[in-house]
């Protein structure tokens, strides 16, 4: 089964989860932040002031654009290559300069390619002059063809005039190739039209010009080329250039629709980073803060379910109440216009510690002992507020850095909370109904006898810190329900059995928090703090231990 917890920024461990009712986020898997910032440490590049037209998204457009062109041209030259071999009498004048240059050309626009291909970011005057060099050096190569073409037809003619009169013997001027350069700049790289008019008026008037100078410059050309064929081969570089403007325009109009597409009031979303069945969650930067966050959202086709807008608030609204610096902290909410919901959350710099032990395995007994008191001091105002999580686990538990402190236990995803016994909440979930994640849910959510309560709460947290001194879960299976069963009815074996240095203390702990009857357990969050605070390794896990791991594994 799918998760359908939201997570951020790392995809946490496979852990199957259930719930039968509709929830926003199911399904949602959420990956990296960042592309090239390693997961231990993933960050995010938001551009300052950005806006529709050069922002870090603009530029990684025209990053991916100049790689098509460049490869694009890089075989294009490349394909024609033998064939000038072929074809070409060395034994003319310009031949051997001209595949000499056709060589350096198709050389320098692979190795441009190859600049291109294996470099991940570039900075936009990198990009700016691979633009140059892509268009710059097929240009200079056509206006070289064009050139000694010219001369050559018009040398043959000349020979041909000189045998019998051949008044109707005419020299066209070929634009085909310069036309190709022109539509294909048009077509990949993104611009705006005052900056594309210029570039495009370059690769236009180029040929023209040439052909000019030589029209000029050659009495032999001027024998055989009817002024309205010059004239008649600017016109047609020109209606070239115009239309190639106006693809330019309607490219970079569609690009401002799917921009505003993408605006979320004040909040524009710069990148999807999951998607489920219900909806999806971006990063996104507040337009008037420039302040990076986490936009939750839930498709307008499923907006229309009424128990799926119900739950959806319901978390926006639990979430909203807690105000403590271990819970994730809720912006705003709103909808759009075409009945997308949507609220906004705090971006967190960091990993959930399922990906945390999944990359660096178990933790030291302090540090786990110092995530599950602050986890404990976030689920104490929740319980007081008479919220219960319900799916507490690795992948729901975040640590981050905030404000300079580092191993920052931020309580994630509210998605399952259930309330206070009340009207809405019982149409809303029903008896019976199981949810949570199987590898760390509690008996009682296994087996859907009873409402679980807050010492629901405390077994998964007790199953958390299984995890984190062991790197594994109290039971494991390939199937769902068979985990489930196992939390019902097998005795869970000590942590000391699978990794040694676990403190008594700490182990004891643990497993109270995993005792079967909720009435075996500690019975709210604080006396598992105060347990945990009595623990030898309670305060060995110090601020200076925290920056220095992130730092030294970061």
């Amino acid at each position: 089964m799918d998760d359908p917890t939201v997570r951020f920024p790392q995809v946490s461990p496979g852990e199957p989860t259930i719930d039968n009712t509709p929830q926003m986020g199911a399904g949602i898997t959420v990956h990296g932040l960042s592309e090239d910032a390693p997961p231990c440490c993933a960050r995010v590049a938001l551009v300052e002031g950005s806006g529709p037209r050069l922002t870090g998204e603009i530029a990684t457009l025209l990053h991916r654009r100049l790689r098509l062109a460049a490869t694009l041209l890089f075989f294009a030259l490349l394909v024609f290559l033998p064939q000038h071999a072929f074809k070409t009498d060395f034994s003319r004048p310009g031949s051997g300069f001209l595949f000499g240059f056709h060589i350096t050309n198709t050389i320098a626009l692979g190795v441009l390619s190859g600049l291109l291909l294996t470099r991940r970011q570039m900075p936009i005057w990198q990009l700016r002059l691979a633009e140059l060099l892509t268009f710059a050096l097929p240009m200079t190569f056509l206006v070289a063809v064009q050139h000694f073409a010219i001369l050559r037809r018009a040398s043959e003619l000349a020979q041909i005039a000189g045998i019998a009169t051949c008044e109707a013997a005419q020299l066209t001027m070929p634009a085909g190739l310069c036309l190709f350069l022109v539509f294909t700049y048009a077509l990949f790289v993104p611009n705006t039209w005052r900056r594309a008019a210029v570039v495009i008026g370059i690769l236009a008037m180029t040929p023209v010009l040439v052909n000019l100078a030589i029209f000029c410059w050659y009495p032999q050309v001027r024998q055989f080329v009817p002024p309205g064929e010059l004239t008649g081969f600017g016109l047609i570089m020109v209606v070239a250039a115009v239309t190639a403007l106006f693809g330019v325009d309607t490219i970079g109009s569609l690009r401002q629709e799917a921009f505003e597409a993408r605006q979320l009031g004040q909040y524009r979303l710069t990148r999807r980073i999951g998607a489920g069945g219900m909806g999806e969650v971006y990063l996104a930067e507040h337009q008037m803060l420039k302040r990076p966050c986490v936009v939750k959202l839930i498709r307008p086709d499923k907006a229309g379910d009424r128990r799926v807008l119900a739950r959806f608030q319901r978390e926006v609204r639990a979430t909203a109440k807690l105000s403590h610096w271990n819970t994730i902290e809720i912006f705003d909410y709103g909808s759009t216009e075409d009945g997308t919901f949507y609220y906004v959350m705090e971006y967190l710099p960091g990993m959930s510690l399922a990906e945390l032990v999944e990359r660096f395995g178990p933790l030291p007994p302090e540090r786990a002992v110092h995530f599950l008191r602050q986890i404990c001091d976030a689920l104490s105002e929740a319980h007081a507020a008479g919220l219960i999580h319900r799916d507490i686990k690795p992948g729901n538990i975040f640590a981050a850095q905030r404000g300079g402190v580092y191993d920052v236990a931020k309580l994630l995803d509210f998605g399952l909370v259930k309330p206070a016994p009340d009207q809405e909440a019982i149409h809303l979930t029903g008896e019976g109904m199981i949810a949570g994640s199987p590898l760390f849910m509690s008996p009682e959510q296994a087996t859907g006898d009873g409402a679980p309560d807050a010492r629901s709460d405390i077994y998964s947290l007790g199953a958390v810190g299984y995890y984190l001194l062991t790197g594994r879960p109290p039971f494991e299976g390939k199937r769902a329900i068979k985990v489930m069963i196992a939390h019902a009815h097998q005795d869970v074996i000590p942590p000391s059995q699978h990794r040694d240095g676990i403190p008594d203390d700490v182990q004891q702990v643990v497993l109270q928090c995993l005792a079967k009857a909720p009435a075996d357990r500690y019975q709210n969050a604080a006396s598992l703090a105060e347990a945990l605070a009595r623990c030898t390794t309670a305060d060995r896990w110090t601020r200076e231990d925290a920056r220095r791991w992130w730092k030294e594994s970061g």
